[in-house]
């Protein structure tokens, strides 16, 4: 029999990191989610159901790489509500998914109000998402997922060239590396992380609303790496076309382009000459 589980409770609750605001979507449904005053999960009853677009746009491009029998092993790297992983877990049914949260009372939380796979389909592991990423076994992951903020920003040291050497390192030949770089309008964001990507990766793959790339407004850009070709199919295009904002993609020598001398590297240590 399946356990019965309370319905969560709208409010405010005091976090490690701040505070968790749970309040219920009146517009669309299920819950939002925001963190220290910034939004930051939308969990719906159907796990298939992406409120965010840029989720809806990473879970395109996965798709278009994977048939849904594959049994992906999925690093998340910040975890939240976990919107993602229960989509994929739900798309991929023989998938595996670790979520990387480094807010532990945020983790407990989270388990608690929704309904999340159970490890071993999905683990919820604590701590700093760099730090878990260097711990991992190399080539032990189909994909990577950056999706980590601090307030409204990536932390930094998620954005280096030598991060995002070591999300190749623990992927799979061929894996994919996708991810999500929230930034206003001048895009100053976007182009560091898109040519730090690109300083490691073969191929490397934007997708956002013509209007953010055209930095006629703030919003979220999703950035995908791999030595595989990121060349969009028909399909891709056409699905992201078709969704209730449509995104554009930049691919091949224009995404390599983007943010060409724009990369930024790890911090040496003090009193150590940096060495890139």
């Amino acid at each position: 029999m399946a356990r019965h589980r309370p319905a969560p409770v709208a409010g405010t609750y005091p976090i490690d990191t701040g505070t968790a605001e749970l309040a219920p979507d009146t517009t669309s449904g299920g819950w939002l989610l925001q963190i220290n005053g910034t939004h930051s999960s939308h969990i719906d009853d159907d796990p298939r159901v992406l409120d965010f677009e840029y989720l809806r746009q990473m879970a395109a491009v996965i798709e278009d790489h994977h048939p849904t029998e594959d049994r992906l092993s999925v690093l998340h790297l910040g975890g939240a509500a976990c919107a993602l992983p229960r989509y994929l877990a739900a798309t991929y049914p023989a998938s595996r998914h670790v979520a990387v949260e480094i807010d532990a009372e945020l983790a407990r939380l989270v388990r608690e109000w929704f309904d999340l796979p159970r490890a071993p389909r999905l683990r919820i592991r604590v701590g700093d998402a760099r730090a878990v990423l260097e711990s991992l076994h190399p080539g032990s992951r189909d994909v990577v997922v950056r999706d980590a903020f601090e307030s409204n920003r990536t932390p930094t040291h998620l954005t280096t060239v030598e991060f995002v050497r070591a999300v190749a390192d623990v992927l799979v030949p061929g894996g994919l590396y996708l991810a999500n770089c929230g930034d206003g309008r001048d895009l100053g964001l976007v182009r560091t992380d898109a040519d730090a990507v690109a300083q490691v990766f073969a191929h490397v793959l934007l997708i956002a609303d013509p209007a953010m790339l055209k930095g006629r407004r703030t919003g979220n850009v999703v950035i995908v790496g791999s030595d595989r070709r990121l060349e969009p199919s028909a399909a891709l295009v056409r699905r992201l076309l078709s969704d209730p904002l449509p995104a554009r993609t930049i691919a091949g020598d224009e995404a390599r382009a983007f943010g060409r001398g724009r990369a930024r590297h790890d911090s040496p240590a003090p009193g150590t000459d940096q060495i890139r």
